[in-house]
């Protein structure tokens, strides 16, 4: 029994030392670890000379390598938690940014879908008058425009709906040409159309509804004042990486220089808020008269 009680006294002790020893190494790692590198080597300096002094050279320079050693480990160990603190704030910096781009976003789509409301009423409103004005005059007429408005909305209610920013260029040119079709129903022999697209150019992707715009633009401000009309041409070409757009009039132009109204501000904003300063909308009062009126984005295919 007291060699059994003697044993179990002996493994307490030890352990005890133990602990002691390891209570004593950490505090000697924090005590280095917070040293700079300048006080580090005068306490190295001082302890030299102390155990040159007691004759303990060998375990001063142990000790000294050892303190070095925790240092630069303890150094290695503060850059890393560094390194991985900044990488978690970058990280959530990046998070925030993507949630507040994705607002942006959606705030832009928003605010497009409120603009291009406001150019559907104005279009049908004004194709549904002149429809009705013919119904008195020319029935047969009024059944040909009636048929070309619905060929036009067959085919733009649904990429108003799916696409409300984008669409192709070649799509854009169909809902033109059947606004204008209805335009030459009504001004008869006082409207003539000229367009000069290349093939390869009708892929390209372009907003929806702005060439249309321009078009009613033309017409309304610029060949339906003169009483013998006129002739609109729609022009397209790629230089330096944007895809120009050009709708052309010899009407009357505009009382003063273009670039007013909702439907012109309309472009504007749209351009904007889809490609930022990347895309312009141009108006010119040429000196032969009318109007041209040029849209530069971004070129790209759908």
């Amino acid at each position: 029994m007291d060699n059994k009680n003697h044993s179990a006294a002996s493994q307490d002790h030890v352990g005890m030392i133990l602990k002691t020893v390891e209570r004593g190494w950490w505090g000697f790692v924090d005590m280095v670890a917070r040293l700079g590198w300048g006080r580090l080597a005068l306490v190295i300096l001082l302890g030299l000379m102390l155990g040159g002094i007691l004759n303990l050279h060998m375990l001063v320079v142990t000790l000294a390598l050892v303190a070095i050693l925790v240092k630069i480990l303890a150094l290695g160990k503060h850059q890393a938690e560094q390194a991985a603190d900044q990488a978690i704030a970058r990280s959530e910096e990046a998070e925030q940014q993507a949630e507040l781009e994705a607002l942006r976003r959606q705030l832009a789509e928003a605010r497009m879908g409120a603009l291009q409301a406001q150019i559907e009423p104005h279009f049908l409103f004004n194709t549904l008058s002149s429809v009705c004005q013919l119904m008195e005059d020319s029935p047969a007429r009024a059944l040909s425009m009636q048929k070309a408005l619905i060929r036009y909305l067959r085919s733009s209610l649904p990429e108003w709906r799916d696409s409300p920013g984008e669409t192709s260029l070649s799509l854009q040119l169909e809902l033109s040409r059947a606004y204008l079709e209805i335009m030459q129903l009504r001004m008869e022999d006082r409207l003539q159309v000229r367009i000069a697209v290349p093939e390869s150019l009708l892929p390209a992707r372009f907003p929806v509804m702005m060439l249309q715009t321009l078009v009613e633009n033309a017409i309304k401000h610029g060949l339906e004042p003169k009483a013998e009309g006129g002739s609109i041409e729609i022009h397209a070409k790629v230089l330096d990486g944007k895809l120009r757009l050009e709708v052309r009039d010899d009407g009357a132009g505009f009382p003063e220089l273009p670039g007013q109204g909702m439907g012109l501000a309309n472009i504007r904003e749209r351009l904007a808020l889809l490609y930022g300063q990347q895309a312009e909308l141009a108006l010119e009062a040429p000196e032969t008269g009318g109007t041209r009126a040029t849209i530069a984005l971004p070129f790209a295919l759908s």
